[in-house]
């Protein structure tokens, strides 16, 4: 009996210990951790989070105590949004750690509809464009076959170039109407910041290490400080808890040319959100199948769907916390759901919101630039992986970035075509990624009609040998060191060319 008892305790303690270990985005880091690696990622995003309602209240001519309404409801929401992303729901949340926020892709479209008919409308056409969404996303969710890394390295590198102007942004000062936009003093900020980061990664304590980003911003926020260009003096002002106030603008009305150009905003926002879960993942080294896609894309709807009913708008995942998570390397979603609590206690503390406000631009610029370029170096690190041998695959590669790379070079360039098409493609990382697609689509999957015969772009990259050359070599000829020798050993000299 004792035998019998010890042998089943011997095998439980033996699988215990042969047992898989948990995925990366499961690993439980304690709530210090937690805490300040939330921290983190709501530092590095809350100048993006808060830009939207921004945007959307000084145009729409909103009062600046609306406007501050509109900033705490986005806050509230994207806190909300991603703890159902991170966290999950049956059906609902990926379960990856990705930070989720007001989606800037609507900002133009959303102005658009507000100049005709207000606010109450633009909520409308969120809440339905949302609720259609969510009834297609099982579409989305089964295309991941057609995200090889061929594809997702040509999104997460256009991620990374797309976010660079940001960056840059917030180096000079993030208000270009500023009259120190640009300045000598806001560029030397933020490259103090961004040496801060650098020495921090330097340093061989992982801890602080991994921290180099949040301790940095404090760091330069200190020297912005006592350098008189961060102002916390306004962070007493206002109400120091407030509730969210539900459909503050009113009801919303639906009308259906808003709808429509409101849903070719959510079909973009699938488009990216399926771009960054599938990034993520790469990142994080963890398998996204259809059945996780389809999860984290209808998290993306419902948080969209509800939004509106706090004053918030369309909700996605934020691409440069994706390159928090390249950059750090911390991959727990327990990490990024503690930032989704810190955003709902923002959207509940406006105190707090202030306090974070009052990081100067130029600080989250210096940061700005490595995090940015982890993506764009993540997805090149990704499409090391793809074979470019006797394929299109380098020119799919150089297609996909070129033209994701049109918008962001040149904002204006869709300015004269239709506004459904500049919509979609006046985001680079949608352009990139549909091209990519697309492309993908042709050469590799729609095969017939491929030419048998490289193309000149790929024939050009290829390392070839003429036959004459080989003809000169004999039986037993060998390289060693870059020098050529004979079966007995014997160097054989090499000329540059042939003499003349």
């Amino acid at each position: 009996m004792h035998a019998k008892v010890l042998e089943e305790i011997t095998l439980a303690k033996s699988a215990k210990e042969t047992a898989a270990p948990p995925p990366p985005e499961d690993e439980k880091l304690g709530i210090g951790a937690n805490l300040a690696y939330g921290l983190q990622h709501v530092l590095t995003m809350y100048g993006g989070i808060v830009a939207v309602p921004l945007i959307l209240g000084q145009a729409s001519g909103l009062s600046p105590g609306e406007i501050g309404l509109l900033v705490t409801a986005s806050l509230f929401a994207g806190g909300l949004a991603t703890m159902l992303q991170t966290l999950g729901l049956p059906f609902f949340g990926s379960r990856l750690p990705l930070v989720q926020g007001v989606s800037f892709s609507g900002v133009a479209t959303m102005i658009a509809i507000s100049g005709n008919g207000g606010m109450q409308s633009v909520l409308g056409a969120v809440m339905a464009a949302s609720l259609i969404g969510l009834l297609i996303t099982p579409i989305f969710s089964r295309i991941t076959r057609f995200f090889p890394p061929l594809v997702t390295g040509i999104v997460i590198t256009t991620i990374g170039l797309a976010l660079m102007p940001v960056a840059a942004r917030w180096a000079m000062g993030g208000n270009s109407a500023a009259s120190d936009f640009g300045s000598p003093a806001n560029i030397q900020l933020a490259a103090v910041t961004l040496v801060i980061v650098l020495l921090l990664s330097k340093l061989g304590n992982a801890a602080i290490s991994r921290l180099s980003i949040l301790l940095a911003l404090i760091i330069g926020t200190g020297i912005a400080y006592f350098a008189g260009m961060a102002d916390f003096s306004r962070v007493a002002e206002g109400q120091f808890f407030a509730l969210p106030t539900i459909f503050h603008f009113g009801y919303p009305t639906f009308e259906i040319a808003a709808i429509v150009s409101m849903f070719i905003v959510i079909m973009v926002t699938l488009v990216e959100t399926s771009a960054d879960i599938l990034a993520v993942g790469e990142i994080i080294e963890t398998k996204v199948d259809s059945r996780r896609l389809g999860d984290g894309l209808r998290a993306d709807m419902l948080s969209s769907l509800i939004a509106p009913v706090f004053g918030s708008f369309t909700q996605s995942a934020f691409a440069q916390n994706v390159g928090l998570v390249a950059v750090t390397g911390v991959k727990s979603r327990y990490v990024v759901a503690t930032g989704g609590l810190f955003l709902v206690m923002l959207g509940l503390l406006p105190v707090m919101g202030r306090i974070v406000a009052a990081v100067p631009s130029a600080v989250l610029g210096g940061a700005g630039i490595v995090l940015f370029g982890t993506v764009a170096a993540s997805g090149i690190r990704t499409l090391s992986k793809v074979d470019y041998n006797n394929n299109m695959n380098l020119v799919i590669v150089a297609t996909s970035i070129g033209f994701g790379m049109i918008p962001i070079a040149s904002p204006g360039f869709y300015e004269h075509f239709p506004a459904w098409f500049a919509t979609i493609f006046h985001s680079g990382i949608s352009s990139a990624a549909l091209m990519a697609i697309s492309l993908n689509l042709i050469f590799n999957h729609l095969t017939a009609g491929n030419s048998d015969q490289q193309s000149v772009f790929v024939a050009g990259t290829e390392r070839t040998l003429r036959y004459q050359d080989i003809a000169r070599l004999h039986d037993g000829d060998y390289f060693l060191n870059g020098k050529l020798y004979d079966a007995k050993g014997l160097e054989v000299p090499v000329i540059a060319s042939e003499a003349h």
